[in-house]
């Protein structure tokens, strides 16, 4: 359980793959201007990482290493194609929203890159947990940028209006300058708690 337990953990700070890898940052970056549309691509994410991992994991043994790649790819686009009529038939306005970033989940190299160093290699129980860690962990990322982003720059927080009508949002923090700002001073903070927590550790 300890062992399940620190996959997942993994996932969520120590190896993130928004603030710690910087893995995926194209859609991160653009989606990430409201707190709806960040959540929305977290689901979407979610969904492809875990149904990729766990059928992966589960037909491992009868891949063939000379062809994975071209499986692990077929597989992912499988699963993006599924979420894709998913979301137009039950969630227009976020399919519309997102646009072309949920077919681009297709070769998000965080997918890629944890069915080829972890779903391939490991049994499927702690491929599961390590979708769910990862996928945590890509959502506390892109919702703490947009959150940001969200009230700075539209002075909204999940379309409601948090400030007076006389306050000038910095528009600033919609643009995609303003994305880049708020991920470096993000990843700034995270480092800095990572390195807290060594020192506490080392002196200990």
């Amino acid at each position: 359980m300890k062992s399940l337990a620190s996959i997942f953990n993994r996932g969520i700070l120590k190896e993130n793959p928004v603030f710690i890898l910087m893995l995926g940052l194209c859609p991160v970056l653009a989606v990430s201007v409201s707190v709806v549309n960040a959540i929305g691509m977290t689901f979407a994410f979610a969904f492809v990482l875990t149904c990729s991992e766990l059928t992966i994991s589960s037909c491992r043994k009868w891949i063939p290493k000379s062809i994975r790649v071209p499986i692990f790819i077929l597989t992912i686009a499988s699963f993006v194609t599924i979420l894709g009529l998913l979301m137009k038939a039950y969630f227009p306005e976020i399919d519309k929203a997102l646009g072309i970033f949920i077919p681009l989940i297709v070769v998000n190299c965080i997918i890629t890159g944890r069915i080829e160093a972890f779903a391939s290699r490991r049994p499927v129980v702690e491929s599961l947990f390590d979708a769910l860690g990862m996928s945590a962990g890509f959502g506390l990322a892109i919702i703490a940028i947009a959150a940001v982003r969200e009230i700075l720059g539209s002075g909204t927080l999940l379309g409601a209006q948090l400030f007076s009508p006389g306050f000038q949002p910095a528009l600033i923090f919609i643009l995609p300058p303003g994305a880049f700002l708020v991920l470096g001073i993000e990843i700034a903070i995270v480092n800095a708690i990572l390195k807290r927590n060594k020192n506490r550790g080392g002196q200990a």
